[in-house]
């Protein structure tokens, strides 16, 4: 898909350069940031896009969580695993 087809917008534009940053760094975290080429996603396989989607929601939904609960979010390094 070329970049004048894409449907997705902010919705808060002020957010776009955050939000690029932050699937960045989760891509880094994966392991395919070396993929990436200049910005160009386009050889990257579906399946490491979709981790990189679902690892944003993850991160985004527990940090939502923990703002509702009164904690500080917590950085991926400092996380202990929770014993159910």
């Amino acid at each position: 898909m070329g970049t004048g087809q894409k449907r997705n917008k902010l919705l808060v534009p002020e957010a776009n350069q955050a939000m690029y940053q932050f699937k960045y760094d989760l891509a880094r975290e994966i392991g395919i940031e070396n993929q990436i080429q200049g910005g160009y996603w386009g050889h990257i396989s579906s399946r490491d896009c979709g981790a990189v989607g679902g690892n944003m929601v993850r991160r985004m939904i527990q940090q939502y969580e923990q703002s509702l609960a009164g904690q500080t979010p917590q950085t991926p390094q400092t996380q202990t695993p929770q014993v159910r």
